[in-house]
C-alpha cells in the first residue's frame, strides 16, 4: 500500500526516546526528513549517532516544549533546514506521580505546561507553516489516562483528557486549510516513561489487556505512521486507541481462558 510519505518533512517533539524515537525510525523509513527533540542533549546526541549508523538523515536538537519560543525556533530551525513541515507529531510528555491536592502549585504546572500546553504551541506553531503549503497533519499524543484517570497521576490524565477536546475542535478549526489534526492513544506502552509503573504492577496490567500483553514503542509507532499518511486522509478529530484491547469489556481475558 502506498502511503504517500516520501520527502515528508516530520516534527516529532520528545522524538528521542520511547514511542517518539520509535516513530522517528518508521518514518525515516518510509524515507521521510525527519526532525525531532528532546530535553536532553545526551538523548539528543544518542539519536543522531543513531540515525548516522543507519544512514538516514536528521536534523534534532535540544528543546524545552514547555517554553513558546524554544519550541517556534525549533520550527524555524526546520523550516531553514527542510523547507516546509508537513507533519507535526506533538509527542513530548511527563509522567508526575502524586495525588492532585498534594502537588505544590509549581508541580501542577510543570505538568500542565508539559503535557497540555506544549501540545497548544506544537499545533498552533505547525499551523502556520503548514497553511503556507496547502496543508498538513498534526498529531497530539493523548494516553488510555484521558479515557480512565488513575488514581496518584490526575495532573497527567486532566492534561491528556483536555488534549483529546482540543484535537477534536482543532480539527474543525483548521479543516478548511487542509489540515487534519488526530490524536493517538496509548494502553500501557513499554518506555521509560512508565518503566516503574510496570516494574511495579505489569502483571496486574496485563490482566485488562484483551492481547495478553504490554504494548510496544513500535506498536505505538505504526498506528502513527498510518494517521500521518496519505491512507488516512478521511480521518480527522479522531482520537485512536492504541491499548491492545484494554479494558475493552469487563472481562477482557475472557478469550484466554
Amino acid at each position: 500500500m502506498e502511503l504517500g510519505l516520501k520527502d515528508k518533512v516530520v516534527v516529532i517533539t520528545g522524538g528521542t526516546a520511547g514511542i517518539g524515537k520509535a516513530a522517528a525510525l518508521s518514518f525515516a523509513r518510509e524515507e521521510c526528513k525527519v526532525a525531532v527533540c528532546s530535553r536532553s542533549l545526551n538523548k539528543v546526541k544518542d539519536m543522531k549517532e543513531l540515525f548516522n549508523i543507519k544512514g538516514y538523515s536528521l536534523l534534532a536538537n535540544t528543546v524545552d516544549v514547555s517554553n513558546y519560543e524554544d519550541v517556534n525556533k525549533f520550527a524555524l530551525k526546520v523550516k531553514d533546514t527542510y523547507g516546509k513541515i508537513d507533519i507535526w507529531i506533538n509527542n513530548a510528555a511527563a509522567y508526575p506521580s502524586k495525588s492532585i491536592v498534594d502537588m505544590s502549585i509549581e508541580e501542577w504546572n510543570e505538568a500542565i505546561n508539559v503535557n497540555l500546553n506544549s501540545v497548544f504551541f506544537g499545533c498552533k506553531i505547525a499551523t502556520g507553516y503548514m497553511k503556507e503549503t496547502g496543508g498538513g497533519v498534526i498529531l497530539n499524543a493523548s494516553s488510555f489516562a484521558a479515557v480512565i484517570p488513575s488514581a496518584g497521576r490526575g495532573a497527567y490524565a486532566a492534561a491528556k483528557a483536555a488534549v483529546q477536546s482540543m484535537t477534536k475542535t482543532l480539527a474543525a478549526e483548521l479543516a478548511s486549510f487542509n489540515i487534519r489534526v488526530n490524536a493517538y492513544v496509548p494502553g500501557v506502552i513499554k518506555t521509560d516513561l512508565t518503566r516503574s509503573f510496570i516494574e511495579k504492577s505489569g502483571s496486574e496490567l496485563v490482566k485488562n489487556i484483551a492481547l495478553n500483553r504490554l504494548g510496544e514503542p513500535e506498536d505505538v509507532a505504526e498506528s502513527i505512521v498510518f494517521l500521518a499518511s496519505d491512507v488516512a486522509k478521511y480521518i480527522t478529530g479522531t482520537n485512536l486507541e492504541i491499548s491492545g484491547g484494554k479494558l475493552c469489556v469487563q472481562n477482557p481475558h475472557y478469550g484466554w481462558k
